[in-house]
């Protein structure tokens, strides 16, 4: 799907423009073929620096997260990449779950689909790190989650070593936080009083790596 699509024809055959372009962020595109449309991330119209050092970076991150959750209900599929400067993915029928508590209070079941997606994406050794964020986790017309955005992630092979191996089942912990936050905003009585003194927990252990683990996450998200 896509192979004939190439980075030039964007400006000329896009349906839609989600974002324009800034320094740091990319230009988001919907594009359509044989009736499927995708979104496009293209970091091609950042200035030149920007593009090819941390845009390539960040488009390279992405690719890899996304292939290490190939075939994960609850994800964009990956279709391909341009040039190394865009990623061409599968657009969800999904709106973000930010302030949707004002409109509607989600149900139990997708929570539950929720973190049972989680656990899978932890189990094949990835923290997304930026769930925390709601436009990264959607609603989709099926009523199941879905989490997009992989740019900030942090995999398991990356953090082997003292004390990053610390720094990372923090970032699980986080995911998991992250879920947490949004029950809290939906439903505060079905979270367990174990899951909210977690959630609320800060000692001084805890706060040494929160603080190590805040800064990375602070330039991951800067540049993502």
């Amino acid at each position: 799907m896509f192979e004939s699509l190439k980075r030039s024809d964007l400006p000329l055959i896009h349906k839609a423009v989600l974002r324009r372009a800034t320094s740091t962020r990319p230009t988001i595109w919907i594009v359509e073929e044989k009736g499927v449309r995708a979104v496009v991330k293209d970091f091609s119209g950042n200035r030149a620096l920007f593009r090819h050092t941390a845009g390539r970076f960040l488009v390279w991150r992405e690719k890899r997260a996304y292939r290490k959750l190939q075939g994960l209900a609850g994800v964009p599929r990956l279709y391909r990449v341009l040039d190394g400067l865009a990623l061409v993915l599968e657009e969800i029928p999904a709106r973000s779950v930010e302030k949707l508590e004002r409109e509607m209070v989600l149900p139990e079941s997708f929570f539950e689909a929720l973190e049972d997606l989680v656990r899978r994406i932890h189990e094949r050794g990835l923290a997304h790190c930026d769930l925390k964020r709601a436009p990264n986790v959607l609603l989709g017309r099926d009523g199941l989650p879905y989490i997009v955005d992989w740019g900030a992630s942090i995999s398991k092979g990356e953090c082997r070593l003292p004390p990053f191996n610390l720094i990372y089942r923090r970032f699980l912990r986080d995911d998991e936080d992250a879920v947490t936050k949004l029950k809290l905003r939906h439903l505060p009585h079905r979270v367990s009083s174990e899951r909210l003194r977690r959630y609320r927990h800060r000692g001084l252990g805890e706060r040494i790596v929160r603080g190590i683990r805040d800064r990375l996450r602070d330039w991951l998200q800067k540049v993502a």
